[in-house]
């Protein structure tokens, strides 16, 4: 690996890091895209790389909130269960996909994604209270 290319991933993660803590988005938002079209990863190795880069960032990411407070774990721990399945089955289906329509599958799931969140009010709802 060369240097400029050791720097375009110290970059990818450190933009993905900071709004994944900024805005409590999966660093995989920002850094799977980048990835494949900044450093020409094959879009499987740069989901799977991503899912590994997100477990550390997460667990700085979750202390910081926990600290402030800022946390329902028993929310998280419900969460964590049907995401391990969630994730292990869809790995599973990933790797069984042709790269291009993993691709294309991913860049609609992020257009659906951003355009329901622009046309969508944000419910007045109260905040979860943090469980220690």
């Amino acid at each position: 690996m060369t240097a400029p290319e050791i720097l375009a991933l110290l970059a990818i993660g450190l933009t993905a890091g900071a709004f994944a803590g900024l805005l409590g988005i999966g660093g995989g938002v920002l850094m799977v895209p980048a990835m494949v079209l900044i450093t020409g990863f094959d879009q499987h190795v740069a989901q799977g790389t991503s899912l590994l880069v997100i477990i550390p960032a997460a667990a700085v990411g979750s202390f910081t909130h926990h600290r402030h407070g800022r946390l329902a774990l028993r929310d998280a721990a419900a969460l964590a269960i049907g995401g391990v399945l969630g994730a292990l089955l869809g790995s599973i289906t990933a790797l069984s996909l042709d790269e291009e329509l993993l691709r294309r599958l991913f860049a609609v799931l992020l257009l659906l994604i951003a355009a329901r969140m622009l046309m969508t009010r944000s419910p007045k709802a109260e905040p979860a209270e943090p469980v220690a």
